[in-house]
């Protein structure tokens, strides 16, 4: 499988391969909805947590005598149906944590980039290089790649200030390390752009 690698003007210099292992395998939907749901789960911090009628404080002493009075009884001024009283079932603090194994996340991040090969949903350049961090410069990069107006997830192989901060402003880009980058980061765009060192890093981590 050839793929075309643009210049930074947009113009189509030379075609690289591409392993068909990676990046030509048939989309396994159900994996990739796991894995989404995965990392989408282990994201959440899990310190809900609110004081049921043992937590609040006071409480103590039986408001009024059991019977004579003509009214409910009551035990405590804590209970959950008096105002001030204690929270009935709700939430507790705890682990949101769900583990995948290595062997499904990497059929789910191949899986993303197999339709987007398919849907031409992925771009590649050359080597990201920007004279300096302003944003103007990444845009007018994007233009002329044709692609300014989609929502853009960008590989990185090295981490480069000037990019990150030339996309700083942009709330349509968003950018991530090759190596560390997961299946909702790979799915969570219209186009994926890279560069071809990092096409090479996501070939030698997701080659079976």
């Amino acid at each position: 499988m050839k793929l075309n690698v643009l210049k930074l003007d947009g113009s189509k210099p030379s075609q690289i391969k591409a392993d068909e292992t990676v990046f030509g395998i048939k989309p396994n939907e159900p994996v990739v909805r796991q894995a989404v749901l995965a990392e989408l789960t282990n994201l959440r911090q899990g310190t809900h947590s609110t004081k049921n009628r043992a937590s609040v404080a006071g409480g103590g002493r039986k408001p009024w005598r059991q019977k004579g009075r003509g009214v409910a009884r009551a035990g405590t001024i804590r209970s959950p149906l008096w105002r001030g009283g204690g929270r009935v079932f709700g939430p507790e603090p705890h682990s949101y944590n769900k583990k995948l194994s290595k062997k499904l996340s990497k059929l789910a991040r191949k899986s993303v980039l197999s339709s987007k090969i398919a849907n031409n949903e992925i771009v590649i350049v050359e080597k990201f290089q920007i004279d300096s961090h302003k944003t103007s410069n990444f845009v007018s990069l994007l233009k002329n790649l044709g692609i300014h107006k989609k929502k853009l997830t960008v590989l990185i192989s090295d981490l480069d200030k000037k990019i990150e901060w030339s996309t700083q402003n942009l709330r349509y880009v968003y950018i991530v390390n090759a190596s560390k980058a997961s299946t909702y980061d790979l799915l969570d765009c219209e186009i994926l752009l890279m560069d071809k060192d990092s096409l090479l890093v996501l070939t030698t981590m997701l080659k079976v």
